[in-house]
């Protein structure tokens, strides 16, 4: 089988010498976390780092991380010099986890273009289900679920697929589900400067489906309201019997 995957070289001489990786300091990791370190930037699981990345250190961290889920492999005891199954599972995982499932912490925000409230709409609407998928901080394994958006306008407004795309953006990063929220609402709060916001997630954790308890059915759900949400319990009542209505109009 002809391999597609990147080869272990950073542009400039291979990346792997004689089975080894090189001094700790020419690897790009050191160097992006360097770079992180020195603007007093912080790198936890669910920040974004994009804005540290040089150009074409993406593609070096990537051979990088490749390098390093091999050696986890071969510590589980796997033979992936002649299993066929696992030949290329290090290049996968490390191009899965930097431009699929991770995405959201090594690629800028989607491009998401915001219009003056010209018709100073201020009734409330809400965006969803939104699928949402992320991955438990503490295990790496999926967290999959439902996300609603409800917004009373401000001076500006986006478009309701905008909502799809950031929260998409902010979920790619491993998470524990109360901050994902918290990190969805700054962020749709800065793109539209809304005058109420609301969010509700719903989801199911794969690290009590999968392992620990393995309780199929649990399901997590937590909800941030702000502004006018936060301060008018009516408008915050209609947004949750908004959400309500479109569950039960999924469900017919």
């Amino acid at each position: 089988m002809t391999s597609t995957l990147p080869v272990s070289t950073n542009g400039n001489g291979p990346l792997v010498k004689n089975g080894k990786l090189p001094a700790l300091e020419s690897l790009v990791s050191e160097r992006i976390r360097a770079r992180l370190r020195d603007k007093d930037v912080s790198f936890l699981a669910n920040d974004n780092v994009a804005d540290y990345i040089l150009p074409g250190e993406l593609d070096e961290l990537q051979v990088e991380v490749a390098d390093r889920v091999r050696d986890l492999l071969k510590a589980l005891v796997i033979d992936i010099e002649n299993d066929h199954n696992t030949a290329e599972t290090a290049e996968r995982v490390a191009k899965m986890y930097l431009h699929e499932v991770f995405k959201g912490r090594y690629h800028q925000q989607p491009k998401v273009a915001s219009f003056p409230n010209v018709k100073k709409l201020d009734e409330i609407y809400t965006v969803g289900p939104i699928t949402v998928r992320s991955a438990c901080s503490h295990h790496l394994v999926p967290i999959m679920g439902n996300c609603w958006i409800g917004i009373k306008p401000g001076e500006r407004v986006i478009g309701l697929s905008k909502f799809t795309r950031v929260a998409d953006w902010v979920f790619s990063r491993p998470h524990i589900q109360e901050e994902a929220v918290m990190i969805l609402a700054d962020e749709i709060e800065r793109l539209c400067e809304p005058q109420g916001l609301g969010i509700i997630i719903k989801a199911q954790h794969y690290c009590m489906k999968w392992r620990g308890v393995k309780e199929p059915q649990t399901s997590m759900v937590n909800s941030v309201v702000r502004g006018d949400f936060r301060h008018d319990p009516s408008l915050k009542q209609e947004f949750f019997e908004l959400v309500r209505q479109q569950e039960a109009l999924l469900s017919t």
